[in-house]
């Protein structure tokens, strides 16, 4: 179905982003495409998909890919049925159906007399009755243009479809329904997620890094246990080159001080015989080469250990460290937080909820907020941080510090280098050393302290921001989660897990990731209609 020979790609500097990747599929596989941000899982499936040239390699394949992108700006300026290359036989169709049956209708229609009913079938199979094949990109939102191509899956019948971060603009029903696509359909697919559930849909798991790719034969879930295997054989190494290093130093002590001893006691052999002064030195000048050439072998065996035990370690990040480390004296679980009896709040004509919310929210709650596009999430959240003044009826508020966390990272200042941005949160008045010591935490390196915060990806700009509030440490009464993985890979998701879930306040989180929401212990749900 699909072979990959040997593929490699340059950026546009010359430098290599992958090297000699190497796989193949099989007719109605359904894999995904996984690894940290930045190695490259885009540009892959862009080649594949014949948009980007590799530098060197061959692809050879049976079917011409349908592609599905992340990003849809470039499409923006054109209709539905441009963005999805139907455009011209939709028109010659038309042409031939009002009596201009030329011979260059005929070539363009290519005898698709379905063409029509089929983006029609397409549209309505993924909500989009109520639009036409004219409309202009520009007009729809992120799910919907996501929708679109999606749609364009039944109206191309592909054999092969690639996609790029599909959830991501999707709302749950919309989520619901591709995982029924995918569940269901025949097809060949290689798939770009970070979403866990869509990932356990998949029967094999590609990690692309910079070794190459790696299969793993079997759901997300298997792979995690098979990386699990992998880091605790590693954790066993890591123990071993530890053990193998006080062995050494041992080894040095115990070998120095028995060569001291010997030297000592020839020396006083040597004095009791009288040997002549000037053979002492030479004798002593011998010893105290051996000692030195003892101590030099030595020396290099502990250095290289040393060495591959630093290795090792930057290996793996300090998730124990990569946490919010508040002072949490102040946050006493089931205290009342907010509470009000019929929440409302009004723009113009008329209510935003049609029936007055009863809401109480209690410190330490963990909750979903749910909704579809315009069922008020935004204008509660700002209820909630004091930002909108609710509407008639009596609200009680204890919130004093909420912290909205929104899927861009907006709390970070573009202008600012990393290094400034997190002075900017030292309230606490931390020395230079106290706060470079925590950006390392978070694995900011003495080489990103002056990296300009508009260049971070968004793994980067999460752990900054994770990492300013640790500097800050003022623990909130609330902290507001607004979609907080779209922008992240699945490494970056599990370090935001880890680091939450050591947050002891009230978390509130707005996510289609139900598996986010599970590892992060939601409890309740606010569902707004």
């Amino acid at each position: 179905m699909l072979i990959l020979q040997s593929i490699s790609y340059l950026h546009p500097n010359k430098d290599p982003l992958f090297n000699h990747l190497h796989f193949s599929l099989q007719k109605g596989e359904k894999v995904a495409l996984i690894g940290n941000n930045g190695t490259g899982k885009s540009t892959l499936l862009k080649i594949i998909a014949g948009q980007l040239i590799p530098a060197s390699g061959e692809i050879k394949s049976d079917a011409d890919p349908y592609y599905i992108p992340q990003v849809f700006g470039q499409y923006n300026h054109l209709t539905i049925a441009q963005a999805l290359g139907v455009h011209e036989r939709l028109q010659a169709l038309q042409q031939i159906l009002q009596g201009n049956v030329s011979e260059a209708n005929m070539d363009i229609l290519n005898e698709d007399w379905t063409i029509e009913e089929r983006c029609n079938e397409a549209l309505e199979q993924w909500g989009l009755s109520g639009f036409n094949m004219n409309q202009v990109m520009h007009t729809l939102s992120g799910g919907q243009k996501m929708k679109v191509f999606l749609a364009g899956i039944h109206i191309h019948q592909p054999e092969l479809v690639l996609m790029d971060e599909p959830g991501n603009h999707l709302d749950l029903a919309g989520r619901n329904q591709l995982y029924d696509f995918i569940s269901h359909t025949s097809k060949t697919l290689i798939i770009v997620s970070h979403d866990r559930k869509l990932l356990n849909l998949l029967n094999t798991m590609l990690e692309l890094s910079a070794e190459g790719i790696t299969v793993y034969g079997g759901n997300y879930d298997f792979y995690k246990e098979q990386k699990q295997i992998a880091d605790n054989a590693f954790q066993d190494q890591l123990q071993g080159k530890e053990k193998a290093l006080r062995k050494a130093k041992e080894k040095e002590r115990e070998t120095v001080e028995r060569q001291q001893k010997l030297d000592a006691r020839g020396k006083a052999k040597q004095e009791k015989a009288g040997v002549a002064r000037i053979m002492m030195n030479t004798l002593r000048n011998q010893a105290e080469n051996s000692t030195s050439k003892l101590k030099s072998a030595h020396a290099d065996k502990i250095s290289g250990i040393s060495q591959e035990l630093q290795r090792l370690r930057s290996a793996v990040p300090d998730l124990d460290k990569m946490k919010l480390g508040f002072d949490d004296s102040d946050l006493h679980k089931g205290k009342l937080l907010f509470k009000s009896e019929g929440l409302n709040f009004n723009y113009g004509p008329g209510n935003i909820w049609k029936e007055n919310l009863p809401l109480s929210i209690a410190s330490g709650e963990r909750i979903a907020l749910k909704g579809s596009n315009g069922s008020g999430k935004t204008t509660l959240i700002n209820i909630l941080l004091g930002n909108l003044k609710a509407g008639e009826h009596p609200v009680y508020s204890a919130i004093n510090h909420a912290v909205y966390i929104d899927q861009e990272y907006s709390l970070i200042n573009n202008q600012l280098k990393v290094y400034e941005q997190a002075q900017l949160f030292n309230t606490g008045l931390l020395q230079e050393h106290e706060i470079k010591i925590r950006l390392n935490w978070f694995l900011f390196g003495k080489d990103d302290w002056d990296k300009p915060c508009a260049a971070l990806s968004g793994g980067e700009r999460m752990r900054l921001l994770l990492c300013c509030l640790t500097i800050a440490d003022q623990s909130p009464d609330l902290i507001v989660l607004d979609e907080p993985t779209n922008n992240l890979d699945i490494q970056n998701i599990e370090m935001l897990t880890h680091a939450v879930n050591h947050y002891k306040g009230t978390l509130i989180v707005v996510s289609h990731d139900a598996y986010f929401l599970e590892q992060v212990g939601v409890t309740k749900v606010i569902e707004l209609k």
